[in-house]
């Protein structure tokens, strides 16, 4: 059997609850590895998860994507003894292809007291051994071509030499359920992914406007599926066109066309609203960033989300288009966010940049009275 280490990192800070949330995480751990159709065994001890299985290679990339995981680690285990210890330290170098005009340097954490060596000497007796072993270049930096880490705790000593990033953040499922407005676009799959890493059972919602435009959405919400270990994505898809014409159109016939793109997201958001209500989720996730388009002014974000009766999360609001689209391209939603063009057939020629409550207020009555009268 091989051996996985996985390191968690926010975890750590937690108080009497961290042993929920680690529950959580090697729930979602073990789905990972069940959707994957990979078997082994999930254990913790003390700040460490450990994943014992015959599949180690093809477990590394999946579990890369489980969220709360800093980093993982493929090892092999060796004796809580210095000599066992260092012969593992050499053969990893080697495999590693260390040699002369190759750079490294050993990294070990002494998690256990008791162990006699303490971290520098146990980097010094590795390192030389290394050194004279394979003649490789020295090098104490996190610079160095290879790192050989060395991990010693109460009930094993572990030896590896790659580390693979993980998403970070918090379990899967841990903070609870929210609607996420999906598009065919860039910037809301990216809000519902940061909204999955602190935590959040994702509820996607998409409001279809036409085929390519739904099947980017639902080809995205797959994207993240790759993600959501431990929650199941089910997109519930509804008619744009249904949703707002009536709405839109009652606005254009007042002359009030302009206001179109901050009355479309206010209805989208009330049915949001609504579907938060009957599935138990607490807010409601878009993917606005502040100053990008029209809608998305400060001013118009105060008009759109007043009276929503669920709380509204925007968590790209501070960052660029450069941004955005950079961690678009790390989680594989950017090509298909980009595979064709889309424009709303209800967008006005100029949009309002800077509308009021109060003037959006007087013209939701006029509308009403509208409707009222079957016009």
């Amino acid at each position: 059997m091989g051996l996985i280490l996985l390191r968690y990192g926010e975890l750590a800070l937690k108080g009497k609850n961290r042993v929920a949330f680690l529950r959580q995480l090697r729930r979602n751990i073990r789905a990972c590895l069940k959707e994957n159709g990979l078997t082994g065994e999930v254990t913790s001890a003390g700040q460490r998860v450990y994943v014992e299985t015959e599949q180690v290679e093809e477990a590394l990339e999946p579990l890369s994507r489980v969220f709360g995981l800093a980093s993982l680690s493929p090892v092999v285990e060796v004796e809580r003894d210095i000599d066992a210890i260092v012969r593992e330290a050499v053969r990893q170098a080697e495999t590693a292809g260390v040699r002369p005009g190759v750079s490294f340097r050993v990294d070990a954490r002494r998690a256990d007291k008791t162990f006699p060596h303490i971290s520098p000497e146990i980097n010094r007796l590795a390192g030389g051994a290394i050194h004279e072993a394979l003649h490789g270049d020295v090098d104490l930096s996190k610079a160095a071509d290879v790192t050989i880490g060395v991990d010693v705790r109460a009930e094993r000593a572990m030896i590896y030499r790659n580390v693979l990033r993980g998403p970070g953040g918090l379990p899967l499922g841990t903070e609870g359920r929210v609607v996420a407005l999906i598009s065919g676009g860039i910037d809301s799959p990216v809000a519902a992914w940061m909204m999955m890493k602190r935590g959040c059972a994702v509820i996607p919602l998409h409001f279809s406007q036409d085929e390519e435009d739904t099947a980017k959405a639902l080809d995205n919400i797959e994207f993240l599926s790759h993600y959501s270990y431990g929650w199941r994505l089910r997109p519930t898809v509804l008619s744009h066109a249904e949703a707002v014409a009536p709405t839109l159109q009652r606005l254009y016939d007042l002359g009030e066309e302009r206001w179109a793109c901050i009355f479309c997201k206010r209805t989208l958001l009330q049915r949001a609203a609504a579907l938060c209500e009957e599935l138990g989720a607490h807010g409601i996730v878009m993917g606005d960033a502040l100053g990008q388009v029209a809608s998305q002014t400060l001013p118009n974000m105060e008009v759109i989300s007043y009276g929503i009766t669920k709380p509204i999360l925007r968590p790209l609001i501070g960052m660029d288009k450069a941004e955005i689209v950079d961690l678009a391209q790390r989680i594989g939603t950017f090509e298909t966010s980009t595979r064709s063009e889309h424009s709303c057939r209800f967008l006005p020629a100029r949009p309002l940049t800077r509308g009021t409550v109060e003037r959006m207020l007087e013209i939701s009555r006029r509308l009403d009275e509208m409707e009222g009268q079957g016009t």
